[in-house]
C-alpha cells in the first residue's frame, strides 16, 4: 500500500532567477503565495523598526 498522505511535505522553497519550466501552474501558484507572505513579514518588519526608530527619535530630541 503507497499512502503518499503520511510522508513529510517537502517545504516549497524558491530560488530568485530559478528556472520556472519544468513548474507546474500550482507549484507557480505556491510559489507567489509564499513570496507575497514573505513580502508582508519583511514589510512589517520595516514598520516596526521605524516605528522604534521614530520613538529613539523622539525621545534624544527632547
Amino acid at each position: 500500500m503507497n499512502d503518499d498522505d503520511d510522508r513529510p511535505k517537502k517545504k516549497i522553497t524558491h530560488e530568485i532567477g530559478q528556472d520556472l519550466y519544468l513548474l507546474s501552474v500550482k507549484e507557480l501558484e505556491e510559489r507567489i503565495a509564499l513570496l507575497a507572505e514573505e513580502i508582508e513579514r519583511l514589510k512589517a518588519s520595516i514598520a516596526s523598526k521605524q516605528s522604534s526608530r521614530g520613538a529613539a527619535d523622539s525621545f534624544f530630541k527632547k
